[in-house]
């Protein structure tokens, strides 16, 4: 599979559709031609065989492959044209069926089988119980702070101080401001307990956002001091919290 950077997901999150029930589509000719086909009816022999495979993994396709009609001019007059709108899963199975040749096949691979497992893990984790919620996402944060220091330490912060001016501000942003003091107070806290062990799940994910993704650009942007890494811990977890 191709390597997706932001520009190209972008590209396969700019045509998603959002219905009023929070459920996603997208439509068959707008991915059509970001899959690079120019012509309809060759996209839709694609189409043919991501159906097939839909039919034979024990879905029903109507329900992946709802089709629809619009109405578009043409000349003087106006007709109407066929088009569908695909889920998630249909779009997983037309790119891997559609031509290996093209580079954004790759990539549409990438992006949709990202997609899938994400839902099918969102699935798995809302089908818990809440302790068990926490449970997984306290996992994952002790993992993604493990990898978040390390981040920080290569960013320049070094000394325990500097790391908790670091850590202050990630919590900074995400809590208007209170400190990690402050939110030792709020939860009343004993000042040994550890704040992530008395969160719900909503809570831990959050946080676990801010962690994953602070962590991501410090690495991306090879960040080398102290008072960037922590504007970054700030300014990411405040936009989250917005």
């Amino acid at each position: 599979m191709g390597e997706l950077n932001a520009i190209e997901y972008k590209r396969f999150e700019d045509i998603k559709h959002i219905r009023d029930d929070g459920s996603e589509y997208w439509l068959g000719r707008e991915l059509s031609l970001v899959l690079d086909y120019t012509q309809w009816r060759n996209f839709t022999k694609v189409i043919d065989k991501a159906m097939i495979a839909c039919n034979n993994s024990g879905r029903e396709v109507v329900f992946d492959f709802a089709e629809v009609s619009k109405i578009v001019d043409a000349g003087a007059t106006s007709k109407p044209v066929k088009d569908y709108e695909l889920s998630r899963y249909a779009c997983y199975l037309i790119v891997q069926n559609g031509d290996p040749r093209k580079e954004v096949i790759a990539l549409g691979q990438t992006y949709f089988a990202i997609q899938t497992y994400r839902q099918e893990i969102a699935d798995r984790f809302n089908q818990l119980d809440e302790d068990s919620r926490r449970l997984v996402v306290r996992g994952d944060i002790k993992q993604w702070n493990q990898m978040l220091t390390e981040a920080a330490r290569d960013a320049g912060v070094i000394t325990n101080e500097e790391f908790a001016f670091f850590q202050n501000a990630g919590y900074m942003g995400l809590y208007g401001g209170l400190t990690v003091e402050d939110i030792h107070r709020r939860k009343r806290l004993d000042v040994r307990d550890k704040i992530l062990d008395f969160m719900g799940s909503t809570e831990l994910v959050a946080n676990l956002f801010r962690i994953s993704q602070t962590e991501e650009k410090l690495k991306r942007d090879a960040v080398n001091n102290t008072a960037d890494a922590g504007r970054i811990n700030y300014w990411l977890s405040t936009n989250f919290a917005n």
